[in-house]
């Protein structure tokens, strides 16, 4: 069903921070059979850039869940996100892919 997801990332390089970007995204999730779920999110986005006035982009994420196993399970996601001088051309995209096993 529908939701709401709010998260903060933020970034440093060693000890000098970057940067933090606030997804305010609204989604929908949903099963696959018994051992899968996808899930669909966007909205705005705020970047505070570090010295700079924050933003507002445009962001989102698609994403997929499968229980391999009764331990196992194996994700992935695609998310995108504008910029302030993006050419649509060169839309910044980010892949995880990632197995989780729980003992």
């Amino acid at each position: 069903g529908p939701y709401v997801n709010i998260e903060a990332n933020s970034g440093w390089a060693g000890s000098d921070y970057t940067s933090t970007v606030i997804d305010n995204h609204i989604g929908y999730e949903n099963t696959l059979g018994e051992d899968a779920a996808w899930y669909i999110q966007g909205g705005p986005a705020i970047v505070a850039n570090d010295g700079q006035d924050a933003t507002t982009e445009l962001s989102g994420k698609v994403g997929l869940g499968v229980q391999a196993t009764e331990r196992l399970s194996v994700y992935g996601e695609v998310a995108a996100a504008t910029t302030n001088e993006m050419e649509f051309d060169n839309l910044p995209v980010n892949v995880k892919a990632g197995v989780k096993y729980s003992f």
